[in-house]
């Protein structure tokens, strides 16, 4: 079966800098990855580059569950499986949150409706649908829609970008809780974080840490209490000007 996300030698350029250089990540189906790394190690370029912002220049494979997202745009990204949640979800004036929901509707109009109607009681969201996205809304409420979105979208891959930032504690175990809650079998999630907090909540099948454009370490819950330890200073030591990322089996020894 293919992963839901295949990263091979995922190399990405923003005009002559090169930030990604060389990423090999896979995010099987069912599994939920944290994607950790200092301000500047390249987990926003990431991000942009995999739903195909303008500007970014990229070689390499990219995968999601088996479809090459090669010369695909943004739009033609999210209908073959890939959901973004922002850092900082925009508001949009003017557009209910039942308007954009719709636009999601698939061809089992029925199983998305039923879907809809699911995940707004669950998720409390039902006195927000017709009010327009995310204006006036807490942070942690923002964050909330957004995993309505994902869960009645149903992607493929889920990439979330620091939903923990700018919340509380409460609003962060909220948050974790509703995105362990989403999990199943035919959907992988990858969580971009600078922090380990957000995981006291969650169970991540594994972690990886991205320092300059690599990925330089990767493995279970035990590489974040590190990072909580010791911080990012020794792997940014270690591993600035690298020539590329370390295999999985060596990592462990850096």
């Amino acid at each position: 079966m293919n992963a839901a996300l295949q990263l091979d030698r995922f190399t990405v350029s923003l005009g002559d800098l090169e930030i990604l250089k060389g990423v090999d990540l896979t995010v099987p189906f069912g599994e939920l990855h944290v994607l950790m790394g200092p301000n500047g190690s390249g987990k926003s370029t990431l991000c942009h580059a995999l739903m195909g912002k303008n500007g970014y220049t990229s070689s390499g494979s990219v995968l999601v569950g088996g479809t090459d997202l090669a010369g695909l745009g943004v739009d033609q990204r999210a209908r073959a499986g890939l959901f973004q949640a922002f850092q900082y979800p925009v508001e949009i004036p003017g557009v209910p949150l039942d308007a954009l929901i719709t636009e999601m509707r698939s061809n089992d109009e029925d199983a998305f409706d039923e879907r809809v109607e699911q995940m707004s009681g669950r998720l409390g969201m039902d006195n927000f649908l017709s009010r327009s996205v995310n204006v006036g809304l807490s942070g942690g409420e923002k964050k909330r829609s957004e995993m309505f979105q994902l869960a009645v979208s149903a992607p493929r891959m889920a990439v979330l970008d620091e939903i923990d930032s700018g919340l509380d504690v409460d609003a962060v175990r909220e948050v974790a809780e509703l995105v362990e809650s989403l999990r199943k079998p035919d959907l992988g999630i990858l969580i971009i974080t600078h922090y380990s907090r957000i995981l006291r909540y969650m169970r991540p099948d594994r972690v990886h840490v991205l320092v300059d454009g690599r990925i330089v370490r990767s493995g279970g819950s035990e590489v974040a209490e590190q990072l909580d330890s010791d911080g990012y200073e020794q792997w940014r030591r270690d591993n600035v000007g690298r020539p590329s990322a370390l295999p999985d089996d060596l990592s462990g020894e850096f």
